[in-house]
């Protein structure tokens, strides 16, 4: 790569090369005119694109062009398809590409370590084969346009709590078992172009300046060989990061990081021959990227229909008694009660908020059916507002109707970039709601949405239930559409369901600690635990039933695959997701292990009586686990038994593989106990750091000491004077904000208290210096008058020196 690039930039001065590892703005790198090096621009995606027209903001604050949403990634995940995702990824490639956008910065692959976790609708899936075989696709079919993909976030952004401080504690096994694997599909499968650095710390270093993440893993171990990008204002030493393999910093910094870069060279202590090789990773990046002419007009009505399609293959039949579903006239008089039926939930919010083309109500979509719909109801309000006038005329309608689509889910002001959930209900006057319809007696079918699960009381009760999770602007002609049955449900669950929040591995830590957050629950995620421990769940990863039914045969074990035979039984057309798990030897012997993993998926279209052989490859790394003492993977050998099922629950066949290999044992009970059993309730301290290796670091901010540029605005909390007035400034803002309607904005505001001092000059685009800084923590640290005389000053001095320019 360096010696494509070499010529040029032996043409470059020192102060160059440095003003290229950071952008001239908020989206876009800084060009070389003289060298004929351009500007490129990086914006958000990864569901759609949202390039601002006018002020920028990486929240999703101030309005994007018009751009098709496709669902989310944890809608599309539902599908398991891998050529849709490559054709949403190519269909986003050729709307940026037509607006000269250069890097997408999606897709999101980061593990759904817990329910509650505010960005959960970005990701795929609680099982890193299935996010990164997905994420894979997608990446392919962007860039397959011109248009790079970003990775993102690497890595182990498993919270939104304190996200751009908080040190993710992990384990090694875990860490490349669990969070990396993912990342390591989407690289090595989806050669992605760019990989973009998470804001939280692993393991005590911060992700953008982590050795281990991007050059052990990333660059030796996968092969990587294109940029390193921050998240917006995710960079904290520019030339650790720069050491590291992290290229390019976002947004704007006015110059002062460069100008950190161009010290270090100077004094030693960078080599000037790394900071060479980010130049060139950013200017083989541009050449990637680089298109002889704008691309072609957007097809935005084809692109709508894709996302509609999009849609109809990711929503998941949870539940069907007596097979209330599919609705034909002939189920009578229909009413449609919730207010998402008329105002959709169709994406989450913060960087990823697309503005679409346009949006189908599911409320419209019905009324075009030959469905028999006597009337709509909104039944609650959102953010779980007064609704008992709404209920009794809901209540009254659903008296009217042999047959009730109720339309439940979360809000706006539950899922959002930069907050987690604080817990895993839906709203109370929903749930209010539910109980006095089903008191009436009258089928009710539930119309679900939401990014992430949510614990369903009601489950049982209820005839039918069908899981729209984020749709995307099509959604509501794909529900109709599904109802009716003029398609046929064939999504999957891509995470566990719950029956209660309590019953999560994490549940009992997630985003209560302060300065770090201790994955005791190792490999233990989602369906690994629940299958571990036996526990009961709402619905098991793999979960989706269809209108028709499908028949499993003659498993045969090949040479890095399998093969069976699946048959439509029914008389209508359908799709089937077969999913392959592997039992290892050892699994039932109280070993250190999931009893069962993913090792391979497949998505069948077949028509009525309809059979077909299907051929599956094992994940590369099926037969293996990774090795703490040798710091690699290494095979397991022994006789494993392959699975294939319908679900991580519902495995229709078996047949052994036998693995040849060295033996060697995984940790076993009298070193882990409680992991070889998977009790994780009864780890205690010691037991996790002979898992760690290492003693625990402090999971409390320290106290009583003066804050930092390096601490965070919520720290602030509790100290009194200046800096209690600012943390109930930033709180009682955002309650304000979420009162009068505007849980985006509320959210956003929230987002300033996890911003590290630093960073609130980094990312003022130069409009606030470190100086000012200085003067700011002169005042929260209780020198009031001082520090805001400095800040003044500062102030001053900084806007000479910009009018002198």
């Amino acid at each position: 790569m360096f010696d494509t690039h070499r010529s040029k930039i032996a043409q470059m001065t020192l102060a160059e090369k440095a003003s290229l590892m950071s952008g001239a703005n908020f989206w876009n790198t800084k060009p070389l005119d003289r060298l004929g090096i351009p500007s490129i621009m990086l914006t958000d995606g990864p569901h759609g694109l949202r390039k601002q027209g006018g002020a920028a903001d990486h929240l999703g604050l101030n309005a994007s062009i018009p751009a098709t949403c496709f669902p989310p990634a944890a809608t599309l995940a539902h599908s398991w398809d891998v050529d849709l995702l490559a054709r949403v990824g190519e269909t986003l490639g050729s709307e940026a590409s037509a607006e000269a956008v250069s890097v997408l910065l999606g897709p999101g692959l980061n593990i759904k370590r817990n329910p509650l976790a505010g960005r959960n609708f970005e990701y795929f899936s609680e099982d890193p084969l299935l996010a990164g075989t997905l994420a894979a696709a997608y990446i392919r079919g962007l860039q397959s346009t011109g248009v790079a993909a970003s990775a993102k976030h690497f890595a182990v952004n498993s919270q939104e709590t304190h996200r751009m401080s908080i040190d993710e504690v992990v384990d090694e096994r875990a860490l490349h078992e669990i969070y990396l694997e993912g990342f390591r599909i989407a690289v090595t499968e989806g050669g992605a172009w760019t990989v973009m650095s998470s804001y939280n710390r692993v393991n005590g270093t911060y992700a953008n300046e982590n050795h281990p993440l991007l050059v052990d893993a990333l660059r030796d171990r996968w092969g990587f060989d294109g940029l390193v990008v921050t998240d917006w204002g995710g960079s904290n030493d520019r030339v650790a990061g720069l050491i590291a393999g992290n290229a390019l910093e976002m947004p704007s910094t006015d110059g002062v990081t460069d100008a950190e870069i161009v010290r270090a060279v100077e004094a030693g202590t960078l080599d000037e021959s790394v900071l060479d090789a980010r130049v060139a990773e950013l200017l083989t990046l541009i050449e990637r990227t680089k298109r002889a002419e704008p691309g072609a007009p957007a097809d935005l009505a084809r692109h709508h229909e894709l996302a509609t399609d999009a849609a109809r293959r990711s929503l998941v039949l949870l539940a069907n008694r007596d097979q209330t579903l599919p609705l034909s006239p002939a189920a009578g008089r229909v009413a449609v009660i919730g207010d998402f039926a008329e105002t959709p939930r169709y994406q989450g919010a913060g960087s990823s908020l697309v503005n679409p083309t346009r949006v189908d109500a599911p409320l419209d979509a019905l009324r075009d059916t030959d469905l028999d719909v006597i009337g709509f109801e909104p039944g609650f309000s959102r953010r779980d507002g007064a609704s008992a006038r709404r209920r009794r005329r809901a209540v009254a309608l659903a008296r009217r109707a042999d047959v009730v689509l109720l339309f439940l889910g979360l809000d706006e002001s539950a899922e959002a970039e930069a907050v987690d959930r604080s817990h895993m209900r839906l709203a109370q006057n929903q749930l209010d709601l539910v109980d006095e319809v089903l008191a009436l007696g009258t089928q009710v079918v539930v119309v679900l949405a939401g990014g992430a699960p949510v614990e369903l009381p009601f489950a049982d009760d209820v005839h039918a239930i069908l899981h729209s999770s984020l749709a995307g602007q099509g959604g509501g002609r794909a529900i109709a559409d599904v109802l009716t049955g003029a398609v046929n449900p064939g999504g999957k669950l891509a995470e566990t369901y719950p029956l209660a929040y309590e019953d999560v591995p994490s549940s009992g830590t997630f985003g209560r600690t302060e300065a770090t957050s201790e994955h005791r629950e190792s490999i233990y995620v989602g369906y690994r635990y629940f299958d571990k421990v036996g526990a009961p769940v709402r619905y098991p990863f793999g979960h989706g039933l269809s209108y028709t039914e499908f028949a499993y045969a003659d498993l045969v074990v090949g040479d890095g695959h399998a093969e069976l035979a699946v048959a439509n039984l029914g008389d209508r057309a359908g799709s089937e997701i077969v999913q392959l798990y592997l039992e290892a030897p050892d699994a039932a012997e109280g070993a250190f292990r999931a009893p069962r993993q993913l090792v391979g998926f497949a998505r069948v279209d077949l028509e009525p009586g309809e059979h077909a052989t299907v051929r599956i490859g094992f994940a590369e790394h099926a037969f293996d686990a990774w090795d703490v003492e040798t710091h690699d993977w290494r095979r397991v050998p022994g006789r494993h038994t392959l699975l294939a099922g319908a679900s991580s629950r519902d495995i229709r066949l078996r047949a052994p593989i036998d693995v040849d290999g060295e033996p060697w044992a995984l940790p076993c009970a009298e070193t882990l106990p409680n992991y070889a059993t998977g009790d994780l309730a009864a780890v205690d301290d010691a037991e996790y750091e002979r898992l760690l290796g290492r003693p625990l670091p402090d999971a409390h901010w320290p106290v009583g000491r003066p804050l930092t540029r390096d601490d965070i605005v919520a720290q602030t909390a509790g100290r009194g004077g200046f800096a209690g007035f600012l943390h109930g400034l930033i709180v009682a803002t955002s309650r304000t904000l979420m009162r009068l309607g505007r849980p985006h904005a509320a959210n956003n505001v929230r987002f300033a208290l996890d911003l590290p001092f630093r960073s609130i000059a980094r990312m003022s685009n130069g409009t606030f210096d470190d100086a000012m800084l200085a003067g700011l923590l002169q005042m929260v640290n209780g020198r009031f008058w001082h520090g805001s005389g400095a800040l003044l000053g500062a102030w001053l001095r900084h806007l000479r020196r910009r009018r002198a320019r």
